[in-house]
């Protein structure tokens, strides 16, 4: 059976695209335009994921992540939006939801995000909350704050597990830095952003055993990390 998906988005235009470009891909799509109707399908169809506008007529994003938690606490939910203040991010999160697009955004990397959601979602832990996650040749712990790889075991700053934990999660996708910078200091200040640089150098060191495994800077963008294999 396909992947059913429900999505709730009130811009017609950006909606079609959607929802149209997801079926050419073998999802099975169900577009609701108003947010006073995202409950009521939720519970008809009973999606597989949500993909969910936060600006919405007749109820906002945010109320219905919480509603669909309520009803169902497992469903994976993805929250789209213009808005990247921290405030806005954190209550996506606080809202029940799992993972926070900013738009615009491109279908590849909404496809590779549901992708991920799904594959976590089987595992029956939701992002971030993984006891384990493979990267090549080393094993993240992010509950322990541990990095492994061999025989050598790296212990994390609280700081260091969180950056690795939005890179690990969106692994060979771009990530903005000012996403970064907000989620783990709350603001992008010319100070934060060189201590982020000294954070991304020390995750750099840490990957060294396996060549397969690369942060790259994306100039005027952020960085990704390439975990091949």
């Amino acid at each position: 059976m396909p992947t059913k998906i429900l999505y709730v988005e009130d811009e017609v235009f950006l909606g079609k695209i959607v929802k149209e470009s997801l079926e050419t891909r073998g999802y099975d799509v169900r577009w609701v335009k108003d947010g006073s109707d995202a409950l009521s399908a939720f519970q008809t169809e009973l999606p597989d994921i949500c993909v969910l506008d936060v600006m919405l007529p007749g109820k906002d994003g945010f109320t219905i992540g919480k509603e669909i938690r309520q009803a169902k606490d497992d469903v994976p939910i993805i929250y789209l939006t213009a808005k990247d203040q921290t405030g806005d991010v954190l209550k996506g999160f606080t809202s029940g939801g799992n993972d926070y697009i900013k738009k615009p955004f491109s279908m590849e990397e909404l496809i590779v995000r549901i992708e991920n959601l799904l594959n976590l979602s089987k595992n029956g832990r939701p992002p971030g909350d993984q006891e384990e996650i493979r990267l090549g040749q080393y094993v993240f712990h992010p509950l322990r704050m541990e990095l492994q790889h061999a025989e050598t075991t790296h212990k994390l700053s609280h700081r260091e597990n969180e950056l690795l934990k939005i890179l690990a999660f969106n692994k060979n996708l771009p990530v903005e830095r000012k996403r970064i910078l907000k989620e783990i200091w709350g603001d992008d200040s010319f100070f934060n952003s060189r201590n982020l640089d000294v954070y991304i150098t020390r995750l750099r060191k840490y990957f060294k055993g396996d060549p397969g495994l690369q942060i790259n800077t994306l100039k005027g963008v952020g960085y990704q990390f390439v975990v091949e294999g």
